[in-house]
């Protein structure tokens, strides 16, 4: 006879929380990926040492690269399952505290560890501690940004209040701060010297962190589902924008989390219909005054 389920254990949906497991796998790879770099690094150059020899620099930034852009397309399929897993939630009423917790401690490895570990490694490692410190900075805010979000989903919601997001999404200062480095790296791939990008970096980094714990509010767009009512030149202007991704992988990604970052700054100067037409909130699956879904 079947044990009857204990009515305190937690609901765990299959598809959403599957979802952000591929979220923290690929922050666990991305952390792996950042830490091989550094081993084969060191493991040649005690290979060169044993014959008398010094690896040069160039080569030493050459065989780290290669680790640095795998970590960094491994953030990025981090953010992907991140968007995918509230989603399916959202999508088939299946949000539950269990997956709000999972989530947020996968999004701690994923956007908070594997991020201030790659920029550290990647281009603030001239900084020495200071590097580690900003770092750290970092990682800290980006977790209590994430507690604090936890918080805020526990309060029961008011009429008047909004999906939007207070603070900057952990995840989207992680990939502002992954497609600027992989813009970088493209750009000085043959010198891992990038001047005064690093103290650029440095300051965009503690910006970040202080972001994600104000009070600037962000779009959450989780009304856009599958009753959303598209246009023509929406789905052309989505069309073009993917294909510029693929064509200008390098520089597409900074462009549009940069886009984001800013619009949260200039959000509260944008009028009502602008708002609603950018954040697709018109016409989306919302309910009207007696609980009926738009159709």
């Amino acid at each position: 006879m079947p044990k009857e389920r204990d009515p305190d254990e937690p609901k765990i949906y299959f598809l959403p929380n599957l979802m952000t497991a591929c979220n923290l796998a690929c922050g666990f790879f991305a952390v792996l990926m950042i830490f091989k770099g550094i081993t084969e690094v060191r493991l040649i150059e005690v290979q060169k040492m044993a014959g008398s020899g010094k690896l040069p620099p160039k080569e030493v930034y050459e065989i780290s690269r290669q680790y640095y852009e795998y970590a960094i397309l491994l953030i990025f399929g981090s953010c992907l399952f991140d968007l995918l897993d509230g989603r399916l939630a959202r999508l088939g009423g299946q949000e539950s505290p269990f997956g709000q917790q999972f989530d947020s401690l996968a999004d701690i490895i994923s956007f908070g560890m594997a991020p201030a570990m790659l920029l550290s490694k990647a281009v603030l490692f001239p900084l020495g501690n200071v590097g580690w410190a900003i770092a750290l900075i970092y990682l800290v805010c980006g977790a209590m940004r994430l507690a604090r979000f936890n918080c805020l989903a526990m309060i029961p919601k008011k009429p008047t209040d909004t999906n939007d997001f207070r603070g900057l999404p952990i995840p989207m200062a992680a990939g502002f701060i992954a497609s600027l480095t992989f813009l970088l790296i493209d750009l000085y791939k043959n010198d891992h010297e990038i001047g005064m990008w690093k103290y650029i970096l440095a300051g965009a980094m503690l910006a970040l962190s202080l972001l994600m714990i104000s009070d600037v509010r962000y779009p959450s767009f989780k009304k856009v589902g599958w009753n959303t009512r598209g246009t023509f030149g929406a789905i052309v202007i989505a069309l073009l924008l993917g294909f510029c991704v693929v064509q200008f992988r390098y520089i597409m990604p900074v462009v549009l989390f940069s886009l984001f970052l800013l619009y949260g700054f200039i959000r509260p100067w944008v009028s009502q219909k602008l708002r609603k037409g950018i954040e697709v909130e018109v016409g989306s699956d919302e309910e009207d005054p007696e609980g009926n879904p738009k159709l």
